[in-house]
């Protein structure tokens, strides 16, 4: 039998630092999860995945992992952990944890004997070279500004950080060191996880001649054509998916920077023989410049519809999609193409169909159902994330941005836009702690809140809940063909879903805060109206933000 459940759920992303603090000491944790699943229930979700919950020092909010079966302490213990596993699995709902195994913590017992000794039998689970006249090995930049080169005096060699310097890169040439990891994702597979979602996957494969990479206007050279999706990756995979991934009933989803969509069809072909899916970023990088991301420019729409088509036709019936807008890298969504004053609730809920009706897995972060905002940053001491704080020093000390612009860009673009604490309700922070929280709560938390938002028949979490629903009952949306219509429009977003026996889903949806009128005889004359962000609907017509599905058999 075909594991194909993956296909039609629906999976809602924790970051569980900000989800909800059941011990009130400012930071989420693994009890705050469990006491919130009744919520999660209702919305009608079938996996969680959880960023890192792993022992940590947290130089990269647990991206930086130290013991890759302990659990971090600010968020509990392993008991919390399986007491939530239990919990969840008795009410339906899934555990996907998220697997970080490009790099480990410099931390962690591995690279801390490693650096011991060259003849430690850890020295070569990392990328070691040597100088070349007292400077790093190329001239690669870190993803987090820098050298992608640390020195370590007690061995004297550089050792390879593609993000952090307390983030080193793993050497999977080395057979121990992938054992070691097989070894560690059949221990949770054991333990009753139900996937991996796997952190810059793609990545994890090195070109051996590690050369000079072509300059940026940091200074540094871009390692991207010699690490993303290179020579070993599928071997390396293939073999994950042998010695593990295929002894589980498994949800897959592969984090792969700079993957293309001849590269998705082997990462997540429908063969099985690696992952279920790929979370691709083409459609996320089209507001980027040149070479950062940190510009205030906006997607534009025909360039959005021309991606995301691509990725739909090329995988249809050969490999499978994850569709998303948000997750704790990115800012949230109805900041960066909706309207998120005016039309906050109307584009928060037409941004959510024009992903959910696509083929492939919805994911939902955490906040986008009730239409969390990004918040404004008033100086870089409010931020924490580690890669905005250092792009932010090294662009203005180096006269690339003034500081009154990268402020701007990173209240636009920052991955902490997605990192505010969830807002339960009305009270002191958002009601996700009492204590101090360890970042910023947005203060529109008083009007864009879960108590408020369930209380609202109209609200965009219940509308959210519908669109669940209808994927769980309406096999056209799991596996009917995609057609985009109206191609050319540049304010509507419109396509079809075309299933068996004449069925037919329509999608339109305007991404504009003013009327667009499209021709009539685009809806069929039998079709009727499954699902709309307004009440009454008109044939040939879309108001600011409207999103309406028709069906028709």
């Amino acid at each position: 039998m075909k594991k194909d459940w993956f296909k039609r759920s629906v999976v809602y992303q924790i970051y569980p630092r900000s989800f909800y603090d059941y011990n009130q000491d400012g930071i989420g944790d693994i009890k705050g999860i469990e006491e919130k699943l009744p919520y999660l229930k209702e919305l009608g979700v079938d996996v969680i995945w959880m960023s890192p919950i792993y022992k940590s020092p947290n130089d990269d909010n647990g991206y930086d992992i130290s013991d890759y079966q302990d659990i971090m302490d600010e968020f509990g213990t392993m008991e919390d952990f399986d007491n939530l596993l239990k919990k969840a699995h008795g009410m339906g709902i899934k555990i996907m944890m998220d697997l970080v195994v490009n790099h480990t913590s410099d931390e962690h017992k591995w690279f801390v004997e490693a650096k011991k000794s060259k003849d430690s039998k850890y020295y070569d689970y990392y990328i070691w070279k040597k100088g070349v006249n007292g400077k790093p090995p190329n001239n690669w930049g870190s993803w987090f500004s820098g050298s992608a080169w640390e020195y370590s005096k007690e061995n004297d060699m550089y050792y390879l950080h593609l993000f952090s310097k307390k983030q080193p890169d793993l050497n999977w040439e080395n057979k121990a060191l992938r054992e070691e990891v097989y070894k560690m994702m059949d221990w949770w597979c054991k333990k009753g996880i139900d996937g991996f979602r796997m952190d810059v996957i793609s990545l994890i494969s090195k070109d051996q001649s590690y050369k000079d990479g072509e300059v940026g206007e940091n200074g540094y050279g871009m390692f991207a054509p010699y690490v993303a999706n290179g020579p070993r990756v599928h071997e390396y995979l293939q073999e994950m998916n042998k010695k593990v991934l295929s002894k589980y009933d498994l949800i897959t989803v592969g984090e792969c920077a700079c993957v293309t969509v001849d590269e998705a069809l082997k990462y997540a072909s429908l063969d099985g023989s690696e992952l279920n899916m790929v979370f691709q970023f083409e459609h996320m990088d089209l507001d980027s410049g040149d070479t950062h991301k940190w510009t205030d420019k906006k997607i534009d729409l025909l360039e959005l519809k021309e991606v995301l088509s691509k990725w739909q036709y090329t995988l249809h019936n050969k490999a499978w999609n994850s569709l998303f807008w948000c997750n704790h890298d990115q800012p949230r969504i109805v900041s960066r193409l909706g309207n998120d004053k005016e039309y906050r609730v109307e584009s928060a809920k037409m941004l959510g169909t024009l992903i959910h009706f696509m083929e492939g897995t919805p994911y939902i972060y955490q906040g986008e159902e009730i239409g969390m905002t990004n918040v404004t940053f008033n100086s870089i001491d409010e931020l924490r994330d580690l890669e905005s704080i250092n792009a932010y020093k090294e662009l203005t000390e180096k006269g690339v941005l003034s500081k009154e612009d990268m402020l701007k860009y990173i209240n636009y673009k920052s991955r902490d836009n997605g990192r505010t604490p969830m807002q339960w309700d009305d009270g002191e922070n958002g009601g996700f702690t009492k204590a101090t929280p360890w970042i910023k709560v947005n203060p529109n938390y008083k009007d864009i809140n879960v108590k408020s938002s369930m209380e609202d028949k109209n609200s965009i979490f219940h509308y959210y809940k519908k669109m669940i629903e209808l994927r769980h009952t309406m096999d056209i949306i799991i596996d009917g063909e995609y057609k985009l219509i109206l191609e050319d429009d540049r304010n509507i977003y419109a396509y079809n879903r075309l299933g068996k026996d004449s069925e037919k889903l329509t999608v339109l949806c305007n991404f504009t805060d003013k009327i667009q009128l499209y021709p009539k005889e685009v809806i069929d004359e039998t079709s009727q109206v499954i699902l709309s962000n307004y009440n009454n609907n008109e044939v040939g017509k879309l108001k600011p933000y409207e999103a309406v599905v028709y069906y028709c058999k």
